[in-house]
């Protein structure tokens, strides 16, 4: 490419990361690479984990990728912002009998709308992040989200939060890539990281205790209440809602005939309805807080492939827009365990349509 772009390179000090890195620096821009401290106090970092991506080992890890390829290196304390725009709404979403995805939500308020607009501040025109999706502009100039090449490391599911402005200043180098290439890059450039294994939790959750975490964060105390049936009959008494998520079977501490599971937490009356397997089936779902990325509006009724999960298959469904900021979705066949507080993500191909929080299903 011609001249030096400056872009900003988010770094968490594993190996995507550090190769988007990489591949910056070789495509001659003027790189500057960034790690985010996201908790407010040594403490919080320390709860972490050591693999944690803002832990003080995983900093460490990022500024020794941009010393070895000559770049300048910050850190930028976003860790107020994390607790507001993250961590408080997390908890706040389990304790309302929802289950959110606070990966969205970090990288919707924090890891890119944050940063976005920190660049801007440094008059920086760009941002690249490790993640695994593509950003193309269609012939009319709309610019688009795609899934990566590699499907097992696809995470457009949790970006399609994503605006037109923001899509427009976005690369992302790993979209065409495979993670394995992506491991050959690193070892070639000798990145001390390029097979440091991946963490599947949340950062802020490491032992995936979900309730313990909101018991200390939120410094609430469970309320117990009852298992209640479809029909009303009471099964016997949960440790509080902020334990169970819909779709689970195990740890209910209840035994019956057949299998059960918790099909809604109704947060209003403290209780968790249980049922069979059968009844976590719906066809429809509706769902608010809307970003379309392909398209303005849905203005007619729209053939996609809907993703309830991230690791959710995606299946046809029709969906249409009832609002501004409002969708009905309808699948061709029942899913199981739709799930409010959870995105559903629609594409067409692998170009993400848009998506939106769901906020029930029936």
């Amino acid at each position: 490419m011609s001249g030096r772009e400056r872009i900003l390179v988010a770094m968490s000090g594993g190996v995507d990361s550090s190769a988007a890195a990489l591949l910056a620096r070789d495509a001659g821009y003027e790189a500057w690479g960034v790690t985010l401290k996201m908790f407010s106090n040594e403490d919080a970092l320390e709860n972490a984990g050591e693999k944690a991506c803002c832990s003080l080992e995983s900093v460490e890890a990022a500024r020794a990728v941009a010393q070895r390829l000559g770049m300048p290196f910050y850190v930028f304390n976003f860790g107020e912002d994390f607790r507001r725009e993250v961590m408080e709404r997390f908890a706040a979403a389990y304790l309302s009998g929802r289950t959110p995805n606070p990966c969205i939500d970090c990288n919707r308020y924090v890891k890119l709308g944050k940063l976005f607009r920190r660049a801007e501040e440094l008059g920086v025109e760009r941002l690249a992040t490790g993640h695994y999706a593509r950003v193309e502009q269609d012939p009319s100039g709309r610019w688009l989200l795609k899934k990566g090449l590699d499907q097992d490391k696809d995470q457009s599911y949790f970006l399609y939060t994503l605006t037109q402005p923001q899509l427009a200043r976005l690369w992302l180098p790993l979209g065409g890539l495979r993670k394995a290439r992506v491991r050959e890059l690193a070892e070639a450039a000798g990145f001390a990281n390029a097979r440091r294994r991946e963490s599947q939790d949340i950062c802020f959750v490491p032992d995936g205790d979900y309730a313990g975490f909101i018991q200390r964060f939120a410094g609430v105390e469970p309320l117990p209440g009852d298992f209640v049936g479809t029909g009303g009959q009471v099964y016997g008494r949960h440790r509080g809602i902020f334990h169970y998520t819909v779709g689970q079977r195990k740890g209910l501490g209840l035994s019956f005939p057949q299998p059960m599971y918790v099909k809604a937490i109704d947060a209003q009356q403290n209780q968790v309805v249980l049922g069979e397997a059968r009844e976590l089936y719906a066809r429809t779902l509706w769902a608010e807080d809307l970003n379309l990325t392909a398209v303005e509006q849905i203005s007619s009724p729209l053939r996609v492939r809907a993703k309830l999960r991230s690791r959710h298959v995606e299946q046809p469904a029709t969906v249409v827009q009832t609002g501004p900021d409002r969708l009905w979705v309808e699948f061709d066949q029942p899913q199981r365990a739709i799930t409010m507080g959870q995105a559903v993500v629609l594409y067409d191909g692998d170009t993400v349509v848009g998506g939106g929080v769901i906020q029930g299903a029936e």
